[in-house]
């Protein structure tokens, strides 16, 4: 807790308009994405260090929150915060916490408040001593009390809830793949639901690792329906209220992804205004 508190006090460069894009109206990107106040959620600048932004990606698990919040991190110029990754990483260790997570994973339950804050405040701890300025956080908050303590220490700019069909984010799930020697991860699943009854097609092209990696590939334990399924009801059940929380202070961008990464990402980023953006730094490349 120190670790957020500590990192609320420092200064970040973000522009006030983040906020007046929100507070009017939430952003769908079947609809334009003017129709909220057009925005810029940084001053433009040459050097890439004093570009900060403090977002949030909501989701549900297997939506994508982690790829979407890991290219704009690169886009943004700041750490890709990811709360999954942070359990991951403590399950692997021989820590104190490793054996009580690997029940609770195995189970599909989601991390205690207290187990999560804990490995957020050690890895804030870790950045602060590099010099990390500004975040985009990933499946954090989930819950209403977490929520409520990020709020307490530090001012979030914007939230960005992905949104995917259910039975679209089974398949996804149960595709995931990852190499057991890089640490790579694949999805296998090839997803191509037409159009119906008035609701749009899904095209999702398969994420296929390379040659070397195709006979390592490992299936990640709790990648079973059962256990996916239970996920996503306690997502549901948790989160909605997480939702209604940033939606009430004008935060919450929702964004009802078309499709695969090729279809998704650019509009993904007309949302937020900084298609030119990524054309610039593309040019400047």
């Amino acid at each position: 807790m120190a670790a957020i508190t500590r990192l609320a006090k420092r200064a970040f460069v973000v522009s006030s308009l983040a906020r007046r894009c929100l507070s009017s109206s939430v952003v769908n990107c079947h609809a334009p994405p003017h129709d909220a106040t057009s925005f810029r959620p940084f001053p433009l600048r040459e050097d890439s260090s004093k570009r900060c932004v403090q977002w949030v990606f909501l989701g549900c698990p297997g939506v994508g929150k982690g790829t979407y919040a890991s290219r704009l991190s690169n886009l943004l110029g700041v750490p890709h915060i990811a709360t999954g990754d942070l359990v991951r990483d403590e399950l692997t260790s021989s820590g104190p916490l490793s054996s009580q997570l690997s029940e609770i994973v195995k189970q599909g339950q989601l991390v205690s408040d207290e187990i999560i804050i804990s490995l957020l405040s050690k890895r804030l701890v870790a950045g602060e001593a590099k010099g990390d300025l500004g975040f985009i956080l990933d499946g954090f908050p989930r819950t209403i009390k977490q929520a409520e303590i990020l709020e307490g220490v530090t001012d979030i700019d914007l939230v960005i809830n992905l949104k995917l069909r259910e039975d679209v984010l089974l398949e996804k799930c149960l595709g995931r793949r990852i190499c057991n020697q890089c640490g790579g991860n694949f999805n296998v699943a090839s997803i191509n639901i037409k159009a119906e009854n008035g609701s749009p097609g899904i095209i999702m092209a398969p994420l296929l690792p390379p040659e070397n990696c195709i006979s390592k590939l490992i299936t990640r334990s709790d990648d079973t329906e059962a256990v996916v399924k239970e996920r996503l009801r306690i997502y549901n059940e948790m989160t909605q209220p997480v939702e209604e929380f940033y939606r009430s202070r004008g935060k919450l961008l929702e964004f009802n992804l078309p499709g695969g990464i090729p279809e998704s990402w650019p509009k993904l980023l007309h949302a937020l205004n900084l298609d030119d953006y990524e054309d610039k730094r593309s040019a400047a490349a």
